[in-house]
């Protein structure tokens, strides 16, 4: 079962593709502010046993394609990674402060886009899954009426 990850009490394969911005959209994610942010996302990810696949840190947005328990939603996720992130690059970068005002570094909301399957992979394997089971159950009860 290639890409599937375990749990105590799952196997799963939560994949998305989450893409947010800086409030105003200002090319803040450069210099010495790029390399801290993906220090401080990775950190975050593997506190909540987030599996990061890929990620790209532009000079005006983030994208991340991680693997994600199901015991996270993705909106639980964007609220640590943006609201963890903000607080400790304002704390690292003080001239941050004079741009933005308040408490507030990224933008209200993000883009998520689920990551898996085709839907016509799952449909087969579930229409398999059946027809698997309907043989099972005639070879039983064949195997009963012999003996």
């Amino acid at each position: 079962m290639e890409g599937y990850r375990k749990s105590a009490h799952a196997v799963y394969r939560c994949e998305y593709h989450f893409v947010w911005v800086p409030k105003y959209r200002y090319h803040i994610l450069v210099k010495e502010v790029k390399p801290r942010l993906k220090d401080i996302l990775t950190e975050l990810c593997e506190w909540l046993d987030i599996t990061i696949i890929e990620g790209a840190i532009c000079s005006d947005h983030v994208h991340m394609y991680v693997s994600v328990p199901p015991k996270h939603s993705p909106s639980q996720v964007m609220k640590v990674l943006k609201g963890k992130s903000a607080e400790y690059l304002r704390k690292q970068f003080a001239e941050q402060r004079k741009q933005y005002w308040g408490m507030h570094i990224w933008a209200r909301g993000y883009f998520v886009s689920t990551v898996g399957i085709d839907r016509d992979v799952i449909r087969t394997y579930v229409k398999k899954q059946v027809e698997s089971q309907v043989r099972e159950e005639q070879m039983r009860i064949w195997k009963d009426d012999s003996g």
